[in-house]
């Protein structure tokens, strides 16, 4: 039940968007096992001069940040496989691996409230978090 921030630092067309949008998802179904139904990931598009970027970028406009918020209690293979898929789909989206930043925030499960205001902790999620 992740929820997901992609912020870029160019203008694309609602298809690069998209896919863009599409590639973190598919990377959050392969590397957290979450179902593929689960889907909170958002994106923005920054002016160049709005988002700075590490100097060493060959191709700065392609930067891109992703902050992915979720239950705590994930394995750090569960962590390796998340960040390798986002890169590795990213990637075929012409974005350099060393372009890419990814942070994880794990925040526990009684600090979300889900389906109608529960605590996220009261809730059968209906899959496993500790993957």
């Amino acid at each position: 039940m992740p929820s997901t921030l992609i912020k870029i630092r160019r203008a694309c067309s609602p298809e690069q968007e998209t896919q863009l949008i599409e590639a973190v998802q598919a990377a959050l179904v392969e590397g957290f096992k979450i179902p593929a139904e689960d889907r909170c990931v958002r994106l923005i598009a920054y002016e160049p001069h709005r988002f700075i970027h590490p100097p060493r970028l060959s191709r700065p406009e392609r930067y891109t940040l992703v902050t992915v918020t979720a239950f705590s209690g994930r394995t750090i293979e569960a962590k390796r496989r998340l960040y390798r898929a986002i890169v590795d789909r990213l990637g075929e989206l012409d974005v350099p691996a060393d372009h890419v930043k990814i942070i994880l925030n794990e925040v526990e499960r009684e600090n979300w409230g889900l389906r109608g205001g529960q605590p996220g902790s009261e809730i059968d999620l209906g899959f496993k978090v500790d993957v």
